[in-house]
């Protein structure tokens, strides 16, 4: 699939931010096809089981691939917060391989969304997936005082233009 633009990475997220020592640093690209994807890593740090990556991890993962889906479709000014998230896991996920997240849009309304988020190898096996609903809020009603602008701050050319999975 080619990719039509990259999105920010903030400093401190646990899933995006490039400044987090224990993060993944996972980047997101929008996709042709409306899609979000990014190509990651887990680390050993995030295993439960030894070979085995904690189930919180991978939940945490789908969740942010669902805020990323609605960015893909729009601007990076819609915000809001996870309602519910039913988690499939269909495959052990192991650490230290490089893995592939994917959310796309399924249903978008004015003040909810509902987003299909998935994790496969990069065979396109399956690995887990979740259906993830939000609430499209203003970042005032999330947080107080905050600009989150100025938190997503890296947009790093990387010269990532197609994903194969």
């Amino acid at each position: 699939m080619k990719v039509i633009g990259k999105q920010r990475n903030s400093r401190m997220c646990v899933v995006c931010g490039m400044d987090n020592p224990i993060g993944f640093q996972a980047q997101f690209y929008n996709m042709e096809d409306g899609s979000v994807v990014t190509p990651f890593r887990y680390r050993k740090e995030h295993q439960s089981f030894p070979q085995r990556v904690h189930g919180g991890l991978i939940a945490t993962m789908l969740d942010e691939l669902g805020l990323r889906a609605l960015w893909a479709k729009g601007s990076e000014d819609i915000f809001g917060v996870t309602m519910s998230m039913e988690v499939k896991y269909r495959k052990p996920v192991p650490y230290d391989k490089d893995l592939i997240g994917r959310g796309i849009l399924a249903r978008d309304t004015s003040k909810f969304a509902v987003i299909k988020t998935e994790l496969f190898e990069p065979q396109g096996i399956l690995l887990a997936e979740a259906e993830v609903k939000y609430i499209k809020l203003q970042v005032g009603q999330i947080v107080q005082d905050v600009n989150p602008h100025e938190e997503m701050c890296y947009l790093i050319d990387d010269g990532v233009r197609e994903i194969l999975f």
